[in-house]
């Protein structure tokens, strides 16, 4: 449903939301507490305060998607930042949703080349 590609940036709202709010409340709380574009096409994740919803707010270039999730049993291990804003990587957002406290996960020592200091012709004499 959601183009998630390596582009596309997770903001998440630390702070509680109100559920009943709709697209044009995530919009503003985008602008207001993320502050960021909300047709960027990245994605933006609110909670209420028991953390037993999720709201998503998405834009694909035609409109505002809202999507929901509802907690049968249990709730969200939500991290939490001083500035009201965390931004999530793809796997951080992937463990989220699936129940997986961020706070006691480590991440392990990983190898990620820096390209962005680098130029193509560079790169390729490697």
């Amino acid at each position: 449903m959601f183009g998630l590609g390596a582009a596309t940036r997770i903001y998440l709202a630390t702070g509680a939301t109100d559920m009943r709010v709709g697209a044009d409340g995530l919009y503003g709380r985008v602008v207001g507490v993320l502050q960021q574009d909300p047709l960027s096409g990245h994605l933006f994740l609110f909670a209420n305060k028991r953390r037993d919803r999720l709201k998503v707010l998405y834009f694909d270039g035609t409109g505002l998607w809202v999507c929901s999730k509802r907690m049968e049993g249990g709730c969200l291990h939500w991290p939490q930042s001083e500035t009201g804003r965390v931004q999530l990587t793809h796997a951080e957002f992937a463990l989220l949703i699936g129940g997986i406290d961020l706070v006691q996960t480590k991440a392990r020592k990983w190898y990620r080349r820096d390209v962005s200091s680098e130029s193509f012709e560079e790169r390729k004499t490697v």
